[in-house]
């Protein structure tokens, strides 16, 4: 079967870039190696509940009047209603370090009379910064990479507030340890403090719902369960993907959202050039609590909590199998509109070694899941009170899980730390585009399909 495009990976950037290929009549295949679609942002059943994997908030939310926002360009590219994800916006979060603490709502204002409040001698330098930050073009491709800790920090002298501006920004985009990019920084802290955060009242299930069937109606073809074995490459082009069931199907273009290395791991061609830079290392742990009752009800109002608990904020592959200094707390219900839902959602997140939860046999695994399930059952106590008692369900996953459904090396989250904005590879009609493409979160990977699309597929015809 030959098509225009082949797609690997049904994550957010892949089912972007097929319906927007698909409405412009190209014939497009969207393949997926599990029989859930969403990649990273994907959901499973457990307990008879749906649990989210990776949504806790979807970020660059802002209201339906400013079209010139991430967001309302999205909906209009892929012609969708935000009506359908019944959006709740944030009530507020919060940056908590030692005897420090900044809250932000979807209202940058809060955020700077909170950094005023905190920091009454770094305000003049964080207004400034903010300037700087609004002013950049964090969307051209060809922007080369400066440190954003060096950058922020040429601001104001307060190296706290440093550490807290990049704890969310980090947590929430970096694959970098210890810095990150500066552009993406700023597309990160676009996302949060200049447009907000929000939530579907369905959770990931909604949105996912709604690509695959605008992807279905437009003509797109899936295939699901079958993951693709290897790309056929002769010369400089790719001739062939060939499945694990040992169907080969043809394209004229193969866009990949399944990472760099891990798709030129695929080409066939053994005497190819061996991928550039090194792969990802940031992974994570997640637990998550389902309670008998929504957070707020017991005092735990904040939406979500970015927390480092020791004097300076390291973001690193740790040393242990978790690092339990610093993490993030989502809670669902905490979202405006959400409190009604009928059971309470708890989420942890803290960085993970994935070294060390990789190798381990199954009775050693599921040890080591438990004993850090612990150190999450002490910490829910710290936010609710009771908070062992109220539970009704929890799971957990690991980098492990992360690497099982999504095929990242490492089950890095975010990819590798080199990026590839124009999603060119060393073959010519082989693209990169999602999370190592460098578009972040997830309306950026949904943008990151797009932009891959209308480059190297729509403006070629």
């Amino acid at each position: 079967m030959h098509y225009d495009a082949v797609i690997i990976g049904a994550g957010m950037s892949g089912l972007a870039a097929g319906i927007r290929l698909a409405y412009f009549d190209k014939r497009v295949c969207l393949v997926e190696k599990h029989t859930a679609l969403g990649g990273l942002n994907s959901y499973y059943r457990l307990h008879g509940r749906i649990f989210d994997v990776g949504l806790h908030a979807l970020t660059n939310f802002v209201p339906p009047d400013r079209r010139s926002a991430p967001l309302p360009k999205l909906l209009r590219q892929l012609r969708l209603s935000r009506e359908e994800w019944e959006l709740g916006e944030q009530r507020f979060s919060e940056i908590r370090f030692p005897g420090r603490r900044l809250r932000f709502t979807n209202d940058i204002q809060f955020l700077i009379e909170e950094v005023a409040r905190e920091f009454p001698k770094a305000i003049d330098g964080f207004r400034r910064l903010l300037a700087e930050i609004e002013d950049f073009d964090d969307t051209r491709l060809d922007h080369t990479h400066q440190s954003a800790r060096r950058v922020v920090g040429e601001y104001f002298e307060e190296q706290t507030l440093t550490d807290m501006l990049l704890c969310p920004v980090t947590y929430y985009g970096s694959a970098a340890e210890h810095d990150m990019d500066y552009t993406q920084f700023v597309t990160i802290f676009k996302s949060l403090f200049f447009e907000g955060l929000a939530r579907p009242r369905r959770g990931v299930l909604a949105v996912i719902k709604t690509l695959a069937k605008k992807f279905q109606a437009c003509g797109g073809a899936f295939k699901l369960g079958c993951g693709v074995e290897r790309l056929e490459v002769e010369g400089r082009r790719v001739v062939g993907v060939t499945l694990e069931s040992g169907e080969t199907i043809t394209a004229d273009i193969v866009l990949s959202s399944a990472g760099y290395f891990e798709t030129m791991m695929l080409c066939a061609d053994a005497a190819g050039a061996p991928p550039r830079g090194e792969a990802g290392r940031i992974s994570f742990v997640e637990s998550i609590a389902v309670l008998d009752e929504a957070p707020a009800r017991s005092g735990h109002e904040a939406t979500i909590v970015f927390f480092n608990e020791v004097e300076s904020f390291e973001f690193a592959r740790p040393a242990e199998p978790v690092d339990l200094r610093s993490g993030v707390i989502c809670c669902p219900n905490n979202y405006v509109g959400h409190e009604d839902m009928d059971e309470g959602l708890f989420r942890l997140t803290w960085l993970a070694n994935p070294d060390r939860w990789m190798d381990l046999d199954e009775l050693t695994y599921r040890a080591t899941k438990e004993a850090y399930g612990e150190k999450f059952l002490e910490r829910g106590e710290q936010c609710i009170p009771g908070f062992r008692r109220r539970i009704v369900a929890r799971d957990m996953f690991t980098p492990r899980t992360i690497r099982h459904y999504t095929g990242h090396l490492n089950g890095a989250v975010y990819g590798a730390p080199q990026k590839f904005r124009d999603g060119r590879t060393r073959l010519e009609n082989l693209f990169i585009c999602g999370t190592d493409q460098g578009f972040l979160g997830i309306i950026g990977a949904m943008l990151s399909g797009i932009t891959m699309a209308n480059l190297h597929v729509l403006s070629e015809t």
